[in-house]
């Protein structure tokens, strides 16, 4: 099934830089950081690695990263903003690694575009080894319930709250913006829990974080929703 991002990749590329888009550089990498700058870790696996941008991270953090990533445009930029790197060609359903084989497994905000998300965590627990740790940035449900409606605001267009309807559904929803057109699934913070606990693994850390720089008009806006959830787990 077409998700959009074949024909997103420029685009996306484009917007994300070296620092990310505005919630990436001033919400989550802040929070990812930490999680990772603890020092427990050698080598990692990153899920959906798109451009590479978050695998250059890892590496300068101390972390060898391998980067894997279905869409072909965003697979051939990581490649060539970072030819030393290890990217390849992959699926989180079915990865191509034994078991046991990465003391770090990351999901950065990736779970949300893939339709069979309890296959690909069954596969990202598979491959982490003992004491090992998963480290998911996602969207938050609460916002992504609502997010195909926007902001509700009034007559003068001034933004007054931000919906939250069928939260307990799973279902796909459409996002554009900035010429980036793609799909991406809501689903309840329960389902993802449950598709974690099933396969034993423990939680050490979550986290619904707000920004912590960044222009303070937008973080008030950032403020008052919920945009996304950080959780790390540990087999």
């Amino acid at each position: 099934m077409d998700n959009g991002w074949d024909a997103s990749a420029q685009a996306w590329i484009q917007s994300q830089g070296d620092r990310g888009d505005w919630g990436r550089e001033h919400v989550l990498d802040p929070v990812m950081l930490d999680r990772i700058g603890r020092g427990r870790f050698r080598n990692a696996l990153d899920v959906g690695c798109g451009e590479g941008r978050f695998c250059r991270t890892l590496q300068a953090a101390g972390v060898s990263p391998i980067g894997i990533e279905p869409t072909a445009a965003l697979l051939e930029t990581a490649r060539l903003r970072d030819p030393t790197g290890d990217y390849r060609r992959g699926r989180a359903e079915a990865l191509e690694f034994p078991d046991a084989s990465f003391d770090l497994v990351v999901s950065y905000i990736t779970l949300v575009d893939i339709p069979d998300f309890r296959a690909a965590i069954r596969e990202m627990a598979r491959v982490l080894k003992p004491g090992g740790s998963l480290l998911i940035a996602n969207l938050n449900g609460f916002t992504s319930a609502g997010a195909e409606q926007g902001w509700i605001k009034d007559a003068a267009g001034r933004r007054l709250h931000f919906p939250v309807d069928r939260y307990l559904d799973e279902f796909a929803m459409s996002f554009a913006w900035a010429g980036i057109r793609i799909e991406n699934w809501h689903r309840p913070l329960s389902a993802y829990m449950a598709a974690l606990l099933e396969q034993g693994l423990q939680l050490t850390f979550f986290a619904e974080p707000g920004p912590v720089s960044g222009d303070e008009a937008r973080q008030a806006d950032f403020r008052r929703a919920p945009w996304f959830v950080v959780m790390e787990w540990q087999r």
